[in-house]
């Protein structure tokens, strides 16, 4: 019993640990599959000693609140489900009853509460006694009616989620997230309890109602599915639910199983509850769990295999993410070889070294996950230079939890921006080369200059197998970089990146060197200020840009990898030949000013981005500003034109005052 009773502490201190981490800080020491794993050998031991130790997990609904929102009770508690991983023991549980099977969405649980037909009320499920009052955030909540058609006391429960679409573009779209944010759940609830809730609203957080606690004055004539039409028609997104019996359970569960791979919803198992409300509620609850309903987790498919080597695999934030990379096996029908392992801790916890014999799973049906070491030989071999750039690593411990870094501030995999214009619509234009795509690209060795980037067939089998990536990705992929490997020189100009050096400019120097690309690599600053557009302070970097050896070189080997698409020079023509324009502010005649740029070029013009003595005119609406261009325009004496000036200017009317 001692021994029993000192591995019961053991479990207790570890879970806790574990889900204060992941429930309060947004970040995981230990995954899925050992904290279920662990949480039910204590089940067990309690259940064989009868004891049940202060702190155990399994008494607890929910952990404590950290935060400045105001908090409040709930009117009962909010209760987690008892679960089962067996399709036959949801059976068994719903005996001669009808049921209705949901998702269980995987998100951070709201009360939503409406009087007089408006919300008034929404507080998240915190501790399952005590939640956050989030009411101004809700009401941002992209799903979330802020008015029905039901006059009296509405209250009712569902999960704020995000789904991983959007959870996608925003990892591409805000550098910091990677950082933060490992997937849509830590992303959700860091947005949900937002002090500001602007922030909120950039999320794209949904609502998906799955309880009805009160309505008043409605029947609904004991009927659960009825509760949900109701919803419905009040304009609430509902969660996906079937109607099944005994007999009609497996059938269903098997629906979800086949459905979740492609679901843009997070959900991590399937909800039955009972058709009849009344029957449901008869049979009350326990210390922690309603008996009404109970919760299908998946039973995870899982597969021995053997670790071949830790690929490791840098960030935009320095940070050198674990990867192993296993010996492929097949789960839930598709082929695995890769599985993130997240940081130095979770390797040591698992005693992971090259060829240990391990077992692996698809946590949740979707994300490959190490399940068990076998063999545990030992966390051996950690880099102490990044992979990527050659630069020295650190470890560092934040939070308990340890990780590598690299310590160079020029890796490239820091530099994502600068590959992402390379490759961005006005530049190379290679559509499938999105930021997130070639931070994974980067952090995997195939991508360490541009160059690199048409080289990738080197990498197919390796691309082929990479999450959210497949045979048809890579075809398609192969051949955007083909197309854009013939391309323009003010493309490959502007897609360089030269500090200052935009589009309008990349197109001032092409023409000005009649597109001769070597004259304008090797150009001495007194040449390149001859130029309509460029400055000293721009003529300085592009010339700090060139006469940097490696980029010098690595500008070399790009362009033996492109064909330069020949320009055949016209002779300047049309009412705006020889004038040059700078263009600044908003346009209210134009759709935008790339617009206006594109018809002064068309009839003999250029649009440049900076007032010099060689500007014939500024086009600023905001004629009488004291901002820098109207100020310089005014000391070298060039005419400020409105877009209704500049209109007459076009037409032969525009007369100097």
């Amino acid at each position: 019993m001692e021994q029993k009773t000192k591995r019961m502490k053991e479990l207790i201190a570890r879970l806790s640990e574990a889900g204060k981490a992941y429930y309060q800080e947004s970040r995981e020491i230990m995954s899925n599959y050992e904290y279920d794993r662990l949480y039910d050998e204590l089940c067990a031991l309690e259940q064989e000693t009868g004891m049940i130790l202060s702190g155990s997990p399994t008494q607890k609904v929910g952990y404590e609140i950290l935060s400045e929102l105001p908090k409040e009770p709930h009117p009962s508690p909010m209760l987690s489900l008892d679960k089962t991983k067996e399709t036959e023991a949801l059976k068994e549980w719903l005996g001669g009853q009808e049921g209705l099977l949901s998702w269980k969405l995987d998100g951070l649980t709201i009360v939503l509460t409406y009087e007089n037909g408006v919300l008034t009320k929404a507080v998240t499920r915190g501790n399952g006694e005590i939640g956050e009052v989030i009411t101004n955030n809700a009401k941002v909540f992209e799903n979330v009616p802020l008015r029905i058609a039901f006059e009296g006391v509405l209250v009712l429960r569902g999960e704020a989620v995000i789904k991983y679409s959007d959870f996608e573009k925003m990892n591409e779209e805000i550098d910091e997230i990677d950082a933060k944010y490992k997937n849509p759940r830590n992303l959700c609830a860091g947005s949900v309890r937002q002090l500001n809730n602007e922030i909120t609203a950039r999320r794209h957080v949904n609502f998906m109602a799955f309880w009805l606690v009160q309505a008043e004055g409605v029947d609904f004539r004991n009927s659960r599915s009825r509760q949900f039409q109701w919803l419905q028609s009040l304009g609430f997104d509902v969660v996906e639910h079937k109607k099944v019996t005994r007999e009609t359970a497996a059938e269903s569960v098997a629906y979800f199983a086949e459905k979740i791979e492609h679901y843009d919803i997070p959900s991590d198992g399937l909800v039955l509850t009972f058709e009849d409300i009344a029957y449901g509620e008869s049979l009350g609850r326990t210390a922690k769990f309603p008996r009404n309903s109970i919760a299908f987790k998946w039973a995870d498919e899982i597969r021995e295999t053997t670790l071949s080597y830790i690929e490791w695999s840098p960030s935009r934030t320095g940070l050198i993410n674990p990867v192993a990379v296993f010996e492929p096996v097949e789960l839930e029908g598709t082929t695995v070889s890769r599985a993130s392992v997240h940081n130095i801790s979770i390797m040591e916890s698992l005693e992971l070294g090259e060829g240990d014999r391990i077992t692996v799973y698809k946590a949740n049906m979707i994300i490959p996950q190490i399940a068990e070491n076998l063999t545990k030989s030992g966390v051996k071999d950690i880099p102490n230079v990044c992979p990527v750039c050659g630069g020295p690593t650190e470890i560092r411990q934040v939070n308990d939890v340890k990780s590598l870094y690299c310590t160079n501030a020029d890796c490239q995999a820091k530099k994502i921006k600068s590959f992402t214009l390379f490759v961005s619509r006005d530049a190379l234009n290679i559509d499938g080369l999105s930021e997130a795509t070639l931070e994974k690209f980067i952090g995997a060795g195939f991508i360490k200059e541009f160059a690199d980037i048409f080289h990738l067939e080197q990498h197919r089998e390796a691309i082929v197998n990479m999450e959210g990536f497949g045979q048809k990705s890579y075809d398609n992929l192969i051949q955007a970089i083909e197309n854009a490997a013939h391309t323009t020189l003010v493309r490959v100009v502007y897609g360089l990146g030269v500090a200052g050096i935009g589009l309008a400019n990349a197109k001032m120097l092409c023409r000005h060197f009649h597109y001769d690309f070597q004259a304008m690599s090797h150009a001495d600053s007194g040449s390149l200020t001859e130029v309509d557009g460029i400055g000293q302070v721009l003529a300085d970097a592009w010339c700090a840009y060139f006469g940097d050896e490696k980029n010098q070189a690595m500008v070399d080997r790009l362009m033996t990898e492109l064909t330069i698409e020949p320009v055949e020079e016209e002779e300047e023509s049309g009412e705006f030949a020889g004038m040059t324009f700078v263009i600044t502010g908003s346009v209210e005649r134009f759709k935008n000013r790339k617009e206006l740029q594109n018809l002064i070029e068309m009839r003999g013009g250029k649009a440049t981005g900076s007032v010099t003595s060689k500007t014939t005119y500024l086009i600023n609406n905001n004629v009488n500003s004291a901002s820098s261009k109207n100020k310089k325009a005014r000391e070298l004496g060039i005419p400020i034109l409105s877009e209704e000036d500049f209109i007459k200017l076009l037409e032969g009317e525009y007369h100097a005052d």
